[in-house]
């Protein structure tokens, strides 16, 4: 973006302020969902919410691919460094992540590098292309990637799994855990698992910026038409998020449900198709993925093709998803589905801190609860005028 200021302008932000007032009405309630956890930062960090009247409500969702990701998930990765002796190399943030027993993947870490005397098998890594080059320097040793993200990270794990079958490399995998962003809002709006969580209202959704540059606006006409719930693509900065609500705002009133599109800078209907094919290219469907705080999603998430089996290491490994039950106290499952906010948690900010996470969802920066003790756990304290 070349002018950063200009989508970060108080004045412009007061303009948007007052229009939000002027179109919501007096006589009803607007819920609006926002899915990306880079929009649940962005509102935080800019105090977006103080700028909306009350009757205006944002609702955190299911947006943060750390954590979606079930417990399940962090074991299988553990047990990969820690029995097949593999390098797991991972992002920062899953690193943190609480799994079972205590541990996480930074815990693992400490007690590999205690075993071995030669740093464990686990290493945090800044880019997939790391991984690589890593499996390229040391032939002799077997290199796991730990890949999870939404559409947005997809295209660049194919492009890695493409470039190590060109390298003709044998000791390089990819343990996959990319999610699909229409199945999840699918199972906001419909699914078994608001007997377990409960419901919540929603007059429309706050559509993901960056992976609407992959996939496009036009997965998200369905939940337009099926549903009648309006969408309206928006960027991450706070001018974008604001005009966004506005324009949610003006459909709910005219009774209008269609997919709009603010962050046409860099969004189009059609999305990036040369990054669709590369995905299509590698990665299938798989029949069912589990997903914190959703439950098991049918067609959900993305697994290797038989194609590339080499490079995938459930298949090479022989690891099994096995399910785990989240912290009985945590309520990451109730604050993905926004049936919560993350101060209804009756450990947020006590026992569970940034510095010593319970639950995912208080682990990465685009986490709901994260993003809410850095910026605005004390804003309940506060008496709107």
């Amino acid at each position: 973006m070349k002018f950063i200021d200009e989508f970060r302008d108080g004045k412009l932000a007061s303009g948007l302020a007052a229009a939000i007032r002027q179109a919501a009405r007096d006589d009803r309630d607007y819920h609006f969902m926002e899915f990306c956890g880079g929009h649940t930062h962005a509102i935080a960090r800019y105090g977006v919410s103080d700028l909306l009247p009350r009757r205006v409500r944002l609702i955190h969702g299911p947006g943060c691919p750390v954590c979606v990701l079930p417990i399940g998930r962090i074991d299988m990765a553990i047990r990969l460094a820690s029995e097949s002796g593999v390098t797991l190399c991972s992002y920062g943030d899953p690193l943190r992540v609480p799994a079972s027993g205590g541990l996480s993947l930074l815990k693992a870490k400490a007690a590999l590098s205690r075993k071995s005397g030669a740093g464990g098998g686990i290493r945090m890594l800044y880019s997939g292309a790391d991984a690589l080059a890593l499996a390229q320097r040391q032939p002799d040793r077997q290199v796991v990637f730990f890949a999870i993200g939404f559409e947005t990270t997809t295209p660049p794990t194919a492009l890695l799994i493409k470039q190590a079958q060109a390298l003709g490399l044998k000791n390089f995998s990819v343990l996959c855990c990319h999610v699909l962003t229409p199945s999840a809002i699918a199972s906001i709006l419909e699914s078994l698992e608001v007997r377990r969580w409960g419901t919540v209202r929603l007059d429309g959704f706050i559509g993901p910026a960056h992976v609407s540059t992959i996939i496009g606006t036009r997965p998200y006409e369905f939940f337009a038409e099926e549903y009648r719930k309006p969408v309206v693509i928006a960027g991450f900065e706070p001018l974008d998020v604001m005009q966004a609500i506005l324009m949610l705002i003006k459909q709910v009133n005219a009774g209008q449900a269609v997919v709009e599109n603010e962050f046409s800078r860099a969004v189009t209907r059609d999305g990036n198709r040369k990054a669709q094919q590369l995905v299509c290219e590698v990665f299938e469907l798989r029949r069912s993925f589990a997903w914190r705080g959703l439950g098991e999603l049918p067609y959900s998430a993305l697994k290797i093709r038989r194609e590339f089996a080499d490079f995938d290491a459930e298949r090479r490994f022989a690891v099994v998803y096995q399910a785990v039950d989240d912290h009985p106290a945590c309520e990451c499952g109730a604050v993905l589905r926004g049936v919560k906010r993350p101060q209804e948690c009756r450990i947020f900010g006590s026992v569970c801190t940034p510095e010593n996470p319970v639950g995912s969802c208080m682990v990465s920066a685009e986490g709901a609860c994260a993003a809410h003790y850095s910026f605005g756990r004390f804003a309940d304290a506060v008496v709107a005028p």
